[in-house]
């Protein structure tokens, strides 16, 4: 773990950054470990923009759909507002995209950015308002002006399929993990059975398939390899990492597990692989997530949050950032590096917490 973060969170240095963005609110005042940006409806995933300042930011809440955020000015505005100048439809490639998804229902979840050409990205995003599927947009960069997004279509999940998050490969191909098919809840997959799968879907295909031997305790977060063969999943009932080839994912390449938290989110950024989660051991809940006659209990609890990364070279998940219990921010769920600070997305809260600090990033 790097000194900047381990002092950070071991809370052994005081705050690194001033006061929140413009207009914050005083209970928005940082606190010993974490600075914020209030006002965010369950930020569930987020995504840096290589090269920016910019993050892109889910809601996973009705109409939260997504927001763009500022991370020098710490602001952020509502991105994707259905607006005539925002579509640009790709009937080609999205040939059985039913319509545009409406912005008042637009419920957002997991997140991948791929790399088209110079300042111009692909964004996926899963979303379950109005109906469950992957929404498609483009997104380029033009300097000295906010990133431009453009709705190109959408690929709707299978019948009684929610998609939980999302990932693709240079060729256009996406995965999209399912935490729990019909008939499976949460406290099944807590118990270590398995409830969810992968399921994907090429540039050339018309429907979803389910690859086989993907079916694992509550597949959440999903994230490709740079290599183009592998990809890897986190089993969150098993609190782990699951690595594929994805030529032949009958049998898995590895299972990491992260011995201290539970991961849901996967992302590469800065060059880091990154999992985000909730301390699974946590005192102050009672130790462990307990499951009690089949109910999972819905972590509403404080607990500490962690984020690892995995060395895809050893197979060792290794602690990148840590902290306690927060009063205000609970249900960690992702991370991103903005040069040296480190965002830190949640599934529960209303707000994005943010580890570092403009003195610590101009270093």
């Amino acid at each position: 773990m790097r000194p900047f973060y381990r002092l950070i969170c071991a809370g052994l240095v005081a705050l690194l950054a001033s006061a929140p963005g413009r207009g914050q609110p005083a209970e928005c005042s940082p606190d010993a470990e974490l600075t914020y940006l209030c006002g965010l409806q369950k930020p569930e995933d987020l995504l840096a923009v290589p090269g920016t300042s910019w993050l892109v930011v889910s809601g996973f809440a009705k109409g939260a759909g997504l927001k763009l955020v500022d991370a020098r000015t710490r602001s952020y505005r509502q991105w994707y507002t259905g607006e005539e100048s925002q579509l640009a439809p790709d009937a080609e490639a999205f040939s059985d995209c039913p319509g545009r998804p409406d912005p008042a229902l637009l419920n957002t979840r997991g997140l991948s950015l791929r790399p088209l050409a110079a300042g111009h990205f692909r964004l996926l995003v899963v979303n379950h308002g109005g109906r469950e599927s992957i929404e498609a947009f483009d997104v380029t960069l033009e300097q000295g002006k906010e990133p431009n997004l453009l709705w190109r279509g959408c690929v709707v999940m299978p019948a009684g399929q929610v998609g939980n998050s999302v990932a693709q490969f240079a060729d256009g191909t996406m995965l999209v993990t399912v935490l729990t098919r019909p008939g499976t809840t949460i406290g099944d997959f807590m118990l270590g059975r398995k409830t969810g799968a992968v399921w994907q879907r090429g540039p050339a295909d018309h429907q979803f398939r389910l690859l086989p031997g993907t079916e694992l305790p509550g597949n959440n977060g999903i994230e490709a390899d740079p290599d183009q063969r592998r990809f890897y999943v986190v089993a969150f009932g098993w609190h782990a990492v699951v690595v594929f080839d994805r030529k032949d994912t009958r049998r898995p390449l590895a299972r990491i597990s992260a011995p201290d938290f539970m991961p849901d989110n996967i992302h590469w950024t800065g060059g880091h692989l990154l999992l985000a989660g909730m301390r699974l051991d946590e005192p102050a809940c009672g130790g462990l997530r307990k499951v009690v006659k089949g109910e999972a209990d819905p972590m509403l609890c404080k607990r500490g949050w962690i984020v690892g990364e995995l060395d895809t070279g050893t197979g060792r998940i290794a602690t990148f950032a840590y902290g306690t219990p927060r009063q205000q921010f609970n249900g960690l769920s992702a991370a991103a590096l903005v040069g040296r600070e480190l965002w830190l997305g949640s599934f529960q809260s209303e707000r994005l917490g943010i580890a570092g600090g403009p003195e610590a990033r101009d270093k």
